[in-house]
């Protein structure tokens, strides 16, 4: 280590002068350090002699992230950071499993020719307000990546990255996934497969590794630990397999000024959005999200929620679309398990090339042009 600085030579001393190396310019205009420290050099006499060397110590710049540099993922310059953040989250079209009315969770069924209809609804929407999206998240399921997809084909976004991440999962159904829902209730009971689609901390019955579902066998699973596997989950064990997700990666993208669409399902938006408005509970299990209606946050620079008076209660965000149909759309996520309608007199009949005639009361309703299925039942 270098001596204890000396005090610097008087004016007029004998001693040998150190040339300095080091001049300022004027890039690196910061403060200087300068130290004199007594070193050993040759007199003017050829002897040795005590002289004073100059050091002058700059302290080095730190770069400033440049407008380009934030907009690559770099976290933006403080004192720089925008007013809000907009996230935008939409549970995917509905599948084919959705219009058969079966437990889904982890299998990977497509969209079923409605969803495909329902994301190009949404890519409207949100062109409609007028809303940028700079990255896609998504889960690894068939159905959500391609309500993404076609939501950026739609808005001339296909450039935009989708990153997927499997713990944006649907819930895991345990032993239901690839039942009928109804047909479930009629073998256990409503109250008993309400409990298993709607409590908080209860899970479906587990799924065994032999099952034709099991994700263990499936590709997308590979890198995945045995151990973080599911056999079924409740709404807490996804809140529970969410959130270091959002902390360490969602997070991080959204203050870096990135605006995101997440398409994921039913269950993960319920739990990110229990995060962000504190939703109880209790509140949270009766909550219904509906398929392909884009769900709009804004953020402050906290990344709270800002509720408005277009929020959605008890959300702070809100739905893009006609408040009606999105209120219908919310009905029929709810009624999925319903029991059977009663039995009905058998249809009168029709010739075999004769379609039913539509009643006045269905005419013109544009909002439902899901596919629909009819059963006749004998009294």
């Amino acid at each position: 280590p270098a001596p204890a600085p000396a005090p610097a030579p008087a004016a007029g001393s004998e001693a040998l002068k150190a040339k300095e190396t080091s001049k300022p310019t004027s890039f690196n205009a910061l403060p200087s350090v300068v130290s004199w420290y007594p070193v050993k050099g040759v007199g003017a006499g050829g002897g040795e002699a005590a002289v004073q060397v100059k050091v002058e110590t700059k302290q080095e710049e730190k770069p400033v992230a440049s407008p380009e540099t934030a907009k690559e993922g770099a976290a933006p310059v403080k004192g720089n950071e925008p007013d809000k953040y907009t996230i935008i989250l939409i549970r995917h079209g509905e599948s084919q499993w959705n219009v058969e009315n079966r437990f889904t969770g982890w299998v990977d069924v497509p969209l079923a020719p409605s969803g495909e209809a329902e994301s190009h609804r949404a890519a409207k929407a949100i062109g409609q307000e007028k809303l940028d999206i700079d990255v896609v998240y998504s889960s690894v399921l068939k159905r959500a990546i391609k309500t993404g997809m076609n939501i950026l084909e739609d808005l001339d976004l296909m450039h935009v990255p989708i990153i997927k991440r499997w713990k944006l999962n649907e819930r895991h159904y345990g032993g239901l996934q690839g039942l009928n829902k109804k047909e479930t209730v009629d073998k256990h009971g409503a109250e008993q497969v309400n409990i298993w689609r709607r409590s908080y901390d209860t899970p479906p019955p587990p799924m065994e590794e032999d099952h034709e579902f099991w994700p263990g066998k499936d590709p997308r699973y590979k890198d995945v630990s045995p151990a973080e596997l599911p056999k079924s989950e409740s709404l807490k064990d996804v809140v529970s397999r969410f959130m270091p997700l959002w902390e360490e990666e969602l997070v991080p993208e959204i203050r870096s000024g990135k605006r995101l669409l997440i398409a994921a399902h039913g269950n993960t938006l319920r739990a990110l959005v229990k995060h962000l408005d504190n939703i109880p509970e209790d509140v949270i299990t009766g909550l219904n999200i509906p398929t392909a209606v884009p769900l709009v946050y804004e953020l402050d620079k906290q990344l709270k929620p800002i509720r408005s008076d277009r929020s959605w209660a008890p959300l702070s965000g809100y739905y893009l679309g006609d408040e009606d149909e999105i209120r219908r759309a919310i009905d029929g996520v709810s009624n999925q398990t319903a029991a059977k309608p009663p039995s009905a007199e058998p249809a009168p009949a029709a010739s075999s090339d004769q379609a039913p005639a539509a009643s006045e009361s269905s005419a013109g309703k544009s909002f439902r042009s899901l596919p629909s299925v009819v059963s006749w039942y004998a009294k």
